[in-house]
């Protein structure tokens, strides 16, 4: 059962970073974005194929995953940026959908629907972190999921996060201002890609092996769950929201309830979710962050 919990605290970190990089997009550029599967499947190929075709260390496949990523978020940026609402989610929805295609058919390069076996384990300092040896596999996504929310958590008291504050209130007041809506929602784009990238590699790591099948449009609408179950425009609430959905996602495996609660309970129980947050608390369990600058004071949930 210890196992099983470290487990799930691990998924609960790869996942808490890719929706840090969802509420860079939607909590703070105010952009509905479906496409965090895609820069999630892209960063775990770029370390399987870089670590198990070419032999490099996983360490140096992380920077060229979060730079292939973000490469994308800016490819996916530029031209989606007239559109809004549900006219981006369909857009963002088909990218991550291509992208999945794409690694399901370029079989000289991904292995098709086989996927890629047999990734070597990360190592540092010559000590191997065994994917099967749980805590020091936790502790390394621990230190990366700190170090995510301690430079976006800066992010947002930023220059650049009070521009994208005022682009997701209202793009006309911000574009009145002088703020280039253009370039912080591209940053935005390509800030969110760069961490799913990193989380992919690290999925990459844990796993040791990737296939096609595992980035489907569900991950993308998960993450956007955590989000929104935490409070969108939190850093911390993002996180929290991960663990949650996370735990839901084990319940019948911790509850010993398998044989009884079928395997589309959990999305039933997220849709449930959802519907009793946005009767009952919209701005979510913890409520956007605000933060007042010039006072030293700041604000959670909207309130002061």
């Amino acid at each position: 059962m210890l196992n099983f919990f470290l487990l799930i605290l691990i998924y609960s970190g790869i996942y808490a970073l890719m929706a840090i990089g969802q509420n860079v997009i939607t909590g703070y550029g105010g952009m509905l974005s479906l496409c965090q599967a895609g820069f999630f499947a892209i960063g775990s190929y770029a370390t399987a194929i870089l670590s198990a075709h070419l032999g490099w260390s996983f360490w140096a496949t992380l920077p060229v995953a979060a730079l292939l990523s973000a490469f994308f978020g800016l490819v996916i940026g530029l031209p989606t940026l007239r559109l809004k609402g549900d006219y981006l989610a369909i857009a963002t929805l088909g990218f991550g959908e291509i992208v999945r295609n794409i690694l399901n058919n370029w079989d000289s390069l991904t292995n098709g629907p086989m996927g890629i076996q047999k990734i070597p384990m990360p190592d540092l300092f010559g000590f191997t972190i065994n994917p099967y040896r749980k805590w020091a596999f936790l502790a390394m996504v621990i230190i990366f999921v700190v170090i995510a929310y301690l430079l976006f958590q800066r992010l947002a008291r930023s220059r650049m996060g009070r521009a994208l504050t005022a682009v997701r209130e209202d793009e006309i007041a911000a574009e009145s201002m002088g703020i280039n809506i253009t370039k912080y929602k591209v940053y935005a784009f390509i800030l969110g890609a760069a961490v799913a990238g990193i989380a992919g590699s690290l999925q990459a790591a844990f796993s040791l092996s990737v296939t096609p099948g595992t980035y489907t449009f569900m991950v993308s609408i998960i993450v956007l769950c955590m989000v929104v179950l935490g409070g969108m425009g939190n850093f911390k609430a993002a996180i929290l929201g991960a663990f949650i959905i996370q735990m839901i996602s084990y319940l019948p495996q911790l509850t010993g309830l398998t044989s009884v609660i079928p395997p589309q309970f959990k999305q039933i129980l997220f849709g449930l979710i959802l519907v009793v947050m946005m009767i009952w608390r919209p701005q979510g369990i913890l409520g956007r962050e605000e933060h007042f600058y010039g006072a030293g004071k700041k604000s959670k949930g909207g309130s002061k």
